[in-house]
């Protein structure tokens, strides 16, 4: 069974990272919230949230790594020696995956050094464009580069997870269809 950690530093945003967690379980995805510092960590709009784990050498265990955005969330994601590390090895290692959402795609995997030729989409920010100015900046919803995926902030978090679940299962119709998701579709 594939098991993803979703890494929380405090400043996280909330819909990101919550989102990305229930709908991987729903999707009978082993999905855990790994805090890189206190079992209790706020989000960027004070949620408390008591996560699973504390991160440690086993993150390389995981098949996938996600990186909620968020301010400063991100900020403190991209300050921490191990994550880099673990986004280092998942880069260069085809079998594992790296998810990024809003901010965490500019701040943390150019802070990684991860980038660099890669399609990624972030928060639509000039600022956080130019700190992909090594990768090749896409202005699409969710971007799938071999092992990397990215998406642009919260109203595209469940496009988001729905990918992952796809990337990680190989398909979400049958769970979109059970959160309504359709429905939307056919809406549009």
């Amino acid at each position: 069974m594939k098991k993803v950690a979703v890494l929380l530093a405090e400043g996280f945003e909330e819909i990101e990272a919550l989102t990305v967690v229930d709908v991987l379980r729903r999707a009978k995805i082993t999905c855990d919230m790994v805090s890189i510092k206190n079992q209790t960590v706020y989000g960027a709009h004070s949620i408390e949230v008591k996560a699973d784990k504390i991160i440690d050498e086993n993150l390389n265990k995981y098949d996938m790594v996600v990186l909620p955005g968020g301010l400063p969330g991100a900020e403190n994601l991209a300050k921490d020696e191990r994550v880099l590390e673990v986004l280092r090895n998942f880069s260069n290692d085809k079998t594992k995956y790296i998810g990024a959402i809003c901010a965490s795609p500019a701040i943390v995997l150019s802070k990684a050094e991860i980038e660099k030729g890669k399609f990624i989409t972030s928060y639509p920010d000039s600022e956080y464009e130019q700190m992909l100015e090594k990768a090749n900046y896409v202005d699409e919803l969710v971007v799938v580069d071999n092992n990397l995926i990215t998406s642009r902030g919260p109203a595209t978090t469940m496009l988001f997870a729905y990918k992952l679940v796809d990337v990680l299962d190989g398909d979400s119709k049958k769970l979109k269809e059970g959160m309504l998701w359709n429905k939307l579709e056919e809406e549009e």
